[in-house]
């Protein structure tokens, strides 16, 4: 029996979604956090005095378990002030746009292949025949088949322009490696329902904002204690309680949900832990590769001139580029993305930077030289969501100690809704053996 007072070590997505989780059912939750702010990969920083992400994220329509706790902590009516939510749109200038329109699922879809601009006919005829034999399949094919393999045979220009983006956004993984399971998983929970499902949904608040902070007050509310720059050096599982080593002292809880990077595992559970669970989970992270994301934030003094608050970039080096002042920063700051490990992330920041100045006066002549950027670079942003490759699962791994994180989630890549799917998994295993 497991009783009432629980440690989450981890203060991100993954860590509140347990914990929000395990103070609705009225445990005693206290949560660990080694930084200073809430949120682990998805946090805010602050860049110049301007509050900005360490990284940027959106969510989409499909995301249930991410949306559905942002209205436990904030308020069922939250959603619509937190999220500028806007049907998926796939706009990169002169070069290819794709848009869906106002149509139930799957014909928003098809009506989205066949008018989008900057394929023939040939690659549009294609592309849907295509689509319409993943849907004949339910989306389903060999765990070790790669995106590649999945669509060698599609179009280059459609290739180029929806497929590899698109497995870059959802798996930060190249399609050479990435995991076609999981990237259709993703397309399946995009397109196979709901229209509102494929919709974007881009943060006007910054990460930390949008659902760690707010948690941490819900949890706390019902009597739970948030311990912020406080380290968890190790953890050890007994028949009757859980020790977690903080510093030179020791303190005691029921249970406990371990809510921290892949990476960090072995050396949170360096005492040696026994159970076959256990184990099996530090084998499979052991053979973890990761991918990093750079995000970097120019800011101008006139207002950058997109059409929406997201573009596709060319590539030359920024692949997205984000209207921050459309949505909660300043007019004029651009937020531009490189997913997955690409030469250019190999650039000083400096020279980063610039090149990413340049590729945005491409865009845009009128642009003045920035009066700020910085460069923030997460080289662990997600593990590689390569084909084939084995993950452990959320919940228990030995007796009162149950995994979360965003790697454990067996549907979707890792984002946040990952993240927030096996927080609750995780939990909930918990509760499951209290009785």
């Amino acid at each position: 029996m497991i009783a009432n007072r629980v440690a989450v070590i981890g203060g991100g997505y993954a860590g509140f979604a347990a914990a929000v989780t395990l103070a609705t059912a009225g445990r005693a939750v206290t949560v660990f956090e080694a930084a200073g702010t809430l949120g682990g990969r998805a946090r805010r920083v602050e860049a110049y005095s301007v509050m900005v992400d360490n990284g940027q994220h959106i969510l989409l329509g499909a995301y249930a378990q991410t949306l559905a706790l942002i209205r436990t902590v904030h308020g069922a009516g939250a959603e619509h002030e937190l999220l500028d939510r806007r049907p998926l749109c796939l706009n990169e200038p002169g070069v290819f746009r794709l848009s869906t329109p106002a149509l139930p699922a799957p014909l928003h879809l098809a009506v989205a292949l066949l008018f989008a601009r900057g394929w023939s006919w040939a690659d549009r005829q294609a592309t849907i025949a295509f689509v319409r034999s993943l849907r004949r399949e339910r989306f389903h094919c060999d765990p070790a088949l790669t995106v590649g393999t999945l669509i060698d045979g599609q179009p280059a220009a459609v290739i180029r322009a929806l497929w590899e983006p698109l497995c870059l956004a959802a798996l930060n993984t190249p399609v050479a490696a990435a995991s076609a399971t999981l990237f259709l998983n993703v397309l399946a929970a995009s397109f196979g329902a709901h229209a509102r499902d494929s919709d974007l949904l881009l943060p006007r608040v910054d990460l930390s904002s949008l659902f760690p902070e707010p948690a941490a007050a819900y949890v706390a509310d019902r009597g739970g204690d948030i311990r912020k720059s406080v380290m968890v050096n190790g953890i050890a599982a007994r028949p009757d309680r859980v020790i977690l080593r903080i510093g030179y002292s020791e303190e005691e809880f029921d249970a406990a949900v371990l809510a921290v990077g892949p990476h960090q595992l072995t050396h949170l559970l360096s005492n040696g832990e026994r159970d076959p669970r256990a184990i099996l989970a530090l084998v499979q992270v052991a053979a973890f590769a990761y991918e990093p994301i750079v995000t970097a934030y120019l800011q101008y003094s006139t207002p950058l001139e997109l059409e929406d608050p997201m573009q596709k970039l060319d590539g030359a080096p920024g692949q997205w580029v984000f209207d921050r002042g459309q949505l909660d920063g300043p007019s004029g700051l651009a937020a531009v993305v490189i997913s997955t490990d690409l030469p250019s992330m190999h650039m000083g920041h400096s020279a980063l930077a610039q090149s990413i100045d340049a590729q945005l006066r491409r865009l845009q002549p009128s642009l003045q030289a920035p009066t700020w950027m910085q460069v923030i670079a997460e080289r662990r942003a997600t593990y590689a969501c390569i084909a084939g490759l084995a993950r452990p699962a959320p919940g228990m791994i030995a007796p009162r100690l149950s995994l979360a994180g965003d790697y454990t989630d067996p549907r979707f890549p890792a984002t946040l809704e990952a993240a927030t799917r096996s927080g609750v998994a995780a939990a909930q295993a918990l509760l499951q053996a209290s009785g």
